[in-house]
């Protein structure tokens, strides 16, 4: 299983802060972890990046599993505006604040970037689908009323919980 498929299904919320409008994933948290996971990552902060308008960039490459991937984030105030001038404190912020941007860039809180409330559940197998596919055959289901039920547009649209539910409830059909 690659890393992101495992970290991409922890459930990251209870650990989620707001600041003004933006979430925030608390660094020692998601570095704890991605340590229990993968313990031999490591990140490395390149020199910041300063602008013509004072404003800052920092960068962060994170290795995990012999794999790197780079992160940039400007440094910013809780309204998602660049600092100009920032402090140190301001800057020391900004990096962990990318590194755990580029945690993310391995799964762990992925969904917080993609505006989601909580990580996406496996999809469907190939198994699953045609076994739901002959259910739904059997019992003459009407597969539209099926998909509005589990509000999806598609049967390959489905998780493995929608799709057992949708099964147990079409066995009850068949039962009857």
């Amino acid at each position: 299983m690659s890393a992101f498929a495992k970290l991409s299904r922890i459930d990251v919320s209870k650990h989620v802060e707001k600041k003004g409008q933006l979430s925030y994933l608390s660094w020692a948290w998601a570095w704890g972890v991605l340590m229990e996971h993968y313990p031999e990552s490591v990140y490395h902060f390149a020199d910041n990046e300063i602008h013509a308008d004072a404003s800052v960039t920092v960068h962060c490459a994170l290795q995990v599993d012999n794999v790197t991937r780079s992160m940039w984030l400007p440094v910013m105030d809780n309204r998602n505006k660049s600092i100009q001038n920032p402090t140190s404190r301001d800057i020391s912020d900004a990096k962990m604040r990318c590194l755990v941007k580029a945690i993310a860039m391995f799964g762990l809180g992925h969904y917080i970037y993609a505006g989601e409330d909580l990580p996406r559940a496996e999809l469907i197998s190939e198994e699953e689908l045609r076994a739901l596919s002959d259910i739904i055959e059997l019992t003459e289901t009407d597969t539209a009323r099926l998909l509005k039920h589990f509000k999806v547009d598609s049967l390959q649209a489905m998780d493995s919980a929608q799709c057992r539910q949708a099964m147990t409830l079409l066995k009850h059909k068949v039962k009857e």
